[in-house]
């Protein structure tokens, strides 16, 4: 009788944390190897959509991160108010580096998602039982966090021609180096013109 392979199930954390190590391999300073962990356990968590929406008078939505903020500022237990915390920096860890035109369109910029969620880890990072040091690292590099997110999320596929004309139209509207850098990796040099002059 052969012996068989072992088989190895993927989990979506594990693919997250493949994926934020091999990109964070290219930052300088590396990322540490904890924040990368929970920041695959973080992406993993929210693809289950219980885990990110909640009902709000009757709605579902993504609960604000100023009502999650109210929330915390208003808990009466230490343990409660850091688990709203990290649940704010988290969201907005997530929804500003995998949505951030969805919001620009309604007036909320990336300045708002580093605020709030850099301000939910610097509190945990004082006062966390756990994690002290993965929340540091989150707050105190939370823009680079983003764009670390955003980049592990980011389609991998092949852009057809619509593809390209879309993303280059974004581009046009907002100017996001984002998507500035994804035109770029396809062979698009694009200029700004108003940085220009």
């Amino acid at each position: 009788m052969p012996l068989s392979q072992p088989t190895f199930e993927r989990t979506l954390a594990d693919y997250f944390r493949e994926r934020l190590q091999e990109l964070g391999a290219d930052l300088n300073p590396t990322p540490q190897e904890d924040t990368l962990w929970y920041m695959g356990n973080m992406l993993a968590r929210f693809g289950d959509s219980d885990q990110l929406f909640c009902y709000d008078e009757g709605d579902l939505g993504i609960r604000p991160l100023a009502m999650l903020y109210k929330d915390a500022h208003e808990a009466s237990d230490h343990r409660e108010r850091c688990l709203l915390l990290r649940q704010l920096g988290d969201v907005a860890l997530f929804v500003g580096a995998l949505f951030p035109e969805s919001y620009a369109r309604r007036g909320i910029v990336k300045d708002y998602f580093v605020g709030m969620g850099g301000g939910a880890y610097g509190y945990l990072s004082e006062n966390a039982r756990q994690n002290r040091h993965v929340f540091s690292e989150l707050a105190s590099t939370f823009t680079r966090m983003l764009e670390l997110v955003a980049r592990a999320c980011s389609k991998e596929t092949q852009f057809d021609s619509n593809d390209v004309l879309n993303l280059y139209q974004r581009w046009r509207r907002n100017r996001d180096p984002r998507l500035q850098e994804q035109l770029r990796a396809l062979g698009i040099c694009v200029v700004d013109e108003d940085r220009v002059h």
